[in-house]
């Protein structure tokens, strides 16, 4: 954590801090859009509006930050201990995640497929992101085909 910001400078960093419409879903988004994949963007009619959701083939992906969605969680709870405010941060922390797991499992019970990208591996590697999804979009499209009965 930063220690040594003021209280001052730290509200500012963390007002700006978005919570839609962030870098890493802007990279992904425009990756998908020039690939010409259509999709709706902070999906407000399931569970967790999705930061994209390809409604027709009942895929929401997530685009999460490594630090307010947890990733490494026991690691980074054993950094956040030491630091300033540790309870708050921990007790945002362990919300978001918990939260994500309740977001996952509905919409899964809804017949939709979930993926979530880490905010590190979308910008090291939006081409494998857009693989994953286009892997689930096949998956879905076999997976609703009639079969014929010839």
């Amino acid at each position: 954590m930063a220690d040594d910001l003021t209280p001052e400078q730290r509200k500012r960093n963390m007002k700006s801090i978005r919570s839609q419409d962030t870098s890493i879903e802007l990279l992904l988004r425009k990756a998908l859009w020039k690939k010409g994949y259509r999709y709706r963007k902070n999906y407000k009619s399931i569970p967790g509006k999705p930061d994209i959701a390809f409604v027709k083939y009942k895929i929401a992906v997530f685009c999460d930050s490594e630090f307010f969605h947890g990733k490494d969680w026991q690691s980074l709870k054993q950094q956040l201990d030491k630091a300033e405010r540790s309870e708050y941060w921990i007790s945002k922390i362990q919300k978001n995640i918990d939260r994500d797991e309740r977001v996952n499992l509905e919409l899964e019970r809804m017949g939709w497929k979930v993926i979530r990208f880490w905010g590190k591996d979308i910008k090291k590697n939006p081409d494998k992101c857009i693989s994953i999804i286009e892997d689930a979009i096949i998956e879905s499209i076999i997976e609703f085909m009639p079969i014929d009965d010839d």
